[in-house]
């Protein structure tokens, strides 16, 4: 009896990672299936859809496609957020309203809300979660509930090359500079200079690049050095066995 057992166990097993198999494959299947690119962007009709761009499947809420451009070599991760306009179906005029750059990346579950125009510079990096907006609800009139009340909108313009952590959001009327970095979590208005970093909410600037006296505050760990280009992965991984044998840590480092 127990022999039995052991063999219903093992076939309640094997089945189990045959079934997991053929759904992680087949999930697979679907997510590149279900990817936009500009060779395949199925239902949706981008003004501008650049070259080597992925819009990751499955998408989030995505409409307003006619007034929406976006450049080369975006990454659009999965259940990211993109819309022009209030609502569907609307005529905005002949001018784009939203305005993605070349290297533009997007984390996962993102949102990119443009009422009014919003612009993000090329080579801006966004973690997972981040809202960006140029609408926001008014609340002037104390007996209608806020979420009737028609709302404010301000363009939105981040600049190239920032760098936007994890659950930062941008409001109506934000103006980021050139290479700005947002902390996780800040909540962003105004105007931001180039080469800040802002955290809080509000947000406010916690550290700047000055010319002549770099970053004010100093910067609390040195600059990570590059890897020459030249350098191969053997002989990275032949330097890690070297250190470690140096600080006498060697039986941690894989052979």
């Amino acid at each position: 009896m127990p022999r039995n057992r052991n063999t219903f166990s093992s076939l309640a097993a094997w089945r189990r990672r045959v079934l997991a198999r053929a759904v992680q494959g087949g999930w697979r299947w679907v997510q590149q299936a279900g990817s936009v690119t500009a060779e395949h962007p199925g239902k949706l009709r981008f003004r501008r859809l650049g070259a080597g761009t992925r819009l990751a499947f499955p998408q989030g809420t995505v409409f307003g496609e006619p007034w929406i451009e976006i450049g080369e070599c975006c990454i659009i991760a999965e259940q990211v957020t993109l819309t022009a306009g209030m609502l569907p179906d609307l005529d905005l005029g002949a001018d784009t309203v939203l305005t993605l750059g070349d290297g533009v990346v997007l984390g996962r579950g993102s949102h990119v809300i443009a009422d009014a125009k919003v612009s993000i510079g090329s080579d801006t990096y966004c973690g997972p979660y981040v809202y960006v907006t140029s609408t926001n609800h008014s609340y002037d009139d104390p007996d209608e509930p806020v979420g009737r009340q028609w709302p404010r909108s301000e363009p939105v313009v981040i600049g190239p090359g920032c760098w936007l952590g994890t659950g930062a959001v941008v409001l109506p009327g934000a103006r980021l500079g050139r290479n700005v970095v947002v902390a996780a979590g800040a909540v962003v208005r105004g105007e931001v200079p180039d080469h800040a970093v802002v955290a809080g909410a509000p947000a406010k600037v916690v550290r700047r690049w000055d010319a002549e006296k770099g970053w004010q505050p100093p910067l609390r760990t040195p600059a990570p050095v590059p890897i020459p280009e030249h350098v191969t992965p053997e002989q990275l991984a032949a330097l890690a066995v070297w250190e470690a044998r140096r600080t006498g840590s060697a039986e941690s480092v894989p052979s």
